[in-house]
């Protein structure tokens, strides 16, 4: 098939020429989708005096997730990592919990700084995901928790990791920042687990500027986790454990509502790009993108294809430095794997560190390329060609 866009194709950018593109497409650019709306709502807290401490926009910030995902239990956090930290704290975690590699830092370094230990496992390679057979090898007298994470809206395999932390006596958790909206054979994300984390920072495809959420079906749990988002206070304002303070304000909740009214519609133009990018790089040799499997809706919030160099002859840093010569500014997600990063790679005794080579291996390969309201499906169509002709280009020599 004709590509749309050939009578257009951008060339490579070589020194003291001008890119491709006159302005920066980014992954993760922030979606604001009705300014006024957002002034509005943010004035009549400044009217009301009351800016933090589970104002009226935060209550119905929850409420709204409340119905989106089904979940009984919502409650807004400052932001995805102190969701995390409080919902691990609130389980009872202790000693080791087990943790994908392939994952953002965060994910890790929530349980790191809570005095848990992350035991690093591999992930199952069509979804990046982790890999529940590798999670029950790693399984000792001093794991309490398994925290899986829904990587770019692939949901986990809940069934089988619900079935091993049964099994051993363990906390399930998972991280959902990327998974806002999915749905695995109708089951929302929102409801897996003893409790899933969401995260609403300025790249996430709804954003609260910064902010997050702890959302379960447990009541107990669901307490524990509002008292220590507050400093651990209970009512009457009496102090009846330890807390932090992780609380969402009311500005923040103001973003978030904003963007939630329009979920469906940037839901819509994710898979619209998505798309675009499908066709555009449909049958290139040794690229491959990546998408939900079966039983799965996703929200197309992140475009990720796998450059598999023995086919291109080409490695996914070559093709990436490529697009960054022409303002395309795709991300590696994510490189190395948490398992080689420093603080982790260095520690004495406990997998120093294991070879996961399923995380190896991806973290080779993947590129997300952007993506959202704030790139148009033009800029998709010219972003594949640009694609194409680094390939081809790298082939012919």
């Amino acid at each position: 098939m004709a590509n749309p866009v050939a009578q257009e194709r951008p060339t490579t950018a070589r020194r003291g020429e001008r890119p491709a593109f006159d302005r920066p497409l980014q992954v993760g650019s922030p979606n604001i989708p009705d300014r006024g709306r957002l002034f509005q709502r943010i004035s009549q807290a400044l009217d009301r005096g009351w800016l933090t401490n589970n104002g009226p926009l935060v209550r119905e910030f929850e409420d709204r997730l409340t119905r989106l995902t089904g979940a009984a239990h919502v409650l807004a956090t400052s932001n995805g990592t102190s969701a995390l930290e409080v919902l691990a704290r609130a389980r009872g975690l202790t000693g080791e919990v087990i943790v994908p590699s392939f994952t953002y830092v965060a994910t890790a370094h929530a349980l790191q700084w809570q005095g848990l230990t992350p035991v690093f496992a591999d992930i199952d390679p069509h979804t990046g995901t982790l890999d529940p057979a590798h999670v029950r090898e790693l399984i000792t007298e001093r794991t309490s928790g398994i925290v899986g994470v829904h990587l770019w809206g692939r949901i986990c395999r809940v069934d089988e990791l619900r079935a091993i932390a049964d099994e051993h006596g363990l906390a399930l958790l998972y991280d959902g920042a990327h998974a806002l909206g999915c749905e695995l054979d109708g089951r929302a994300v929102g409801g897996f687990g003893d409790g899933e984390i969401l995260s609403f920072h300025a790249t996430k495809f709804i954003n609260a500027f910064e902010g997050g959420a702890v959302l379960t079906n447990d009541p107990e749990l669901a307490e524990r986790v509002g008292r220590m988002r507050n400093f651990g206070f209970g009512p009457g304002r009496e102090v009846l454990t330890f807390g932090t303070n992780a609380k969402m304000n009311e500005i923040s909740a103001a973003m978030g509502l904003t963007a939630l009214e329009h979920i469906d519609e940037i839901t819509a133009a994710n898979a619209l790009r998505y798309e675009h990018y499908r066709a555009g790089l449909l049958g290139v040799p040794g690229v491959r993108l990546r998408g939900p499997g079966p039983g799965e809706r996703g929200n197309d919030q992140y475009v990720v294809v796998e450059i598999d160099a023995g086919v291109t002859g080409v490695h996914r840093d070559r093709l990436l430095s490529a697009l960054h010569e022409e303002n395309v500014f795709a991300q590696k997600y994510f490189h190395p794997g948490c398992h080689r990063m420093r603080p982790y790679a260095q520690r004495a005794g406990l997998h120093t560190p294991l070879p996961l080579p399923g995380t190896e291996a991806l973290a080779e390969r993947v590129l997300v390329l952007p993506s959202g309201p704030a790139v148009t499906p033009h800029d998709v169509d010219l972003v594949c060609e640009l694609v194409r002709q680094v390939l081809e280009t790298a082939s012919a020599h």
